[in-house]
């Protein structure tokens, strides 16, 4: 799967917070991840945030 910031990745579990939303905020051999609610930021691999992801949605594009 591709990454780019500015991408909203759903997550299968929910964060602690109550969140399932993570903002991609860089990507390389670490990619960086915000929480849509709470704020907290997180540097996963590639293969840990392929495995936690549901969906991605592309910068832009709307929920529905």
């Amino acid at each position: 799967m591709e990454y780019a910031a500015g991408d909203k990745i759903v997550a299968r579990k929910k964060h602690p917070c109550g969140s399932e939303e993570w903002l991609v905020l860089r990507t390389g051999a670490e990619i960086k991840l915000k929480c849509a609610l709470c704020g907290r930021v997180v540097l996963l691999s590639p293969d840990e945030v392929k495995k936690m992801c549901k969906k991605v949605r592309k910068d832009g594009e709307s929920d529905g």
